[in-house]
């Protein structure tokens, strides 16, 4: 009697196409947003690390006869009150712009994640620190900027230090919230009846619960500190004129706005873009991490 014929396996699922990374960037990407959010922070990095290639126009170069001439074939955004191409300026100025963004976000993150896991996992250090905490955050963000930077003199780094403090909190707070919950939870009590040291807890069992969250404070804060900058350059109190931000360019030609507005207008735009999309990835990015929609999904 012949054995019934049965299906031959399905060969098991592989390649970059069923990894679990291509399906969470397929469900990150999913909303047309979010993808064109990213693809704009991608090209604004490529762009600002690309410049070489791009152009040949040295953004200090100084050409007097071309000062306050409007945008051209050959000079895209126009010239500004010195001659210098408003492009090129632009495109090199992005590389400090995002500089000050990602360190930034980066200092905001290591140190409010610190401050936040310390408050929310010992109950002594939990009202001083958190006291600390409220009062950084009573003061407006650009307030507490232009007291630091006044401190700490106007430096590109120290703006990245002052605006890193004052980022500080809000993730401090968001990481506190977090280890609050998670030091309740079961594997936590099991660590701690085995007799696992407290710093191997916070680092194997704490720590990497808090990414998600964290992560999405990364590209809030980004965003928050590209206008921070732009706001205390703009008020003369950030990075020195001489390097070209996004920022300091709208305040070295906020004087003739009234004649040449495309000096202000398009690193204006510069600045709206990027914010924006940042804003939108991360929101993307919280949707996606938020335990609650993917249940729904």
């Amino acid at each position: 009697m012949n054995a019934s014929p049965t299906a031959l396996p399905l060969p098991a699922r592989a390649g970059w196409a069923q990894s679990s990374w291509f399906k969470t960037l397929r469900r990150l990407f999913a909303r047309k947003v979010v993808l064109l959010s990213a693809v704009v922070l991608l090209l604004i990095a490529a762009t600002a690390l690309l410049y070489p290639l791009l152009t040949d126009s040295d953004p200090n170069d100084m050409n007097i006869s071309m000062r306050l001439h409007a945008p051209s074939w050959a000079h895209w955004a126009g010239n500004d009150e010195l001659g210098r191409d408003v492009m090129a300026r632009i495109i090199y100025g992005a590389r400090y712009s995002l500089m000050i963004g990602l360190f930034t976000a980066l200092g905001a993150v290591v140190l409010g994640t610190l401050l936040g896991m310390l408050a929310g996992y010992f109950r002594r250090l939990d009202a001083p620190l958190m006291r600390l905490v409220d009062a950084m955050m009573a003061f407006p963000d650009i307030l507490l900027g232009i007291a630091l930077v006044s401190i700490l003199g106007a430096s590109l780094w120290n703006v990245i230090l002052a605006l890193t403090i004052v980022y500080t909190p809000r993730v401090a707070r968001v990481v506190r919230a977090s280890t609050l919950v998670l030091r309740e939870l079961l594997f936590v009590d099991a660590a701690k009846a085995l007799g696992v040291r407290t710093p191997l807890i916070l680092w194997r069992h704490i720590l990497p619960n808090l990414l998600s969250p964290v992560l999405v404070q990364v590209t809030f804060i980004f965003a928050y500190a590209i206008l921070a900058e732009a706001g205390l350059s703009f008020l003369g109190v950030g990075v020195p004129p001489d390097i070209p931000t996004w920022g300091t360019m709208i305040a070295g030609s906020l004087e003739y706005a009234d004649k040449a507005f495309w000096t202000i207008l398009t690193p204006g735009v510069a600045i709206v873009l990027t914010a924006l999309s940042l804003q939108l990835l991360g929101d993307g990015v919280r949707d996606l991490l938020d335990p609650k929609l993917k249940n729904k999904s």
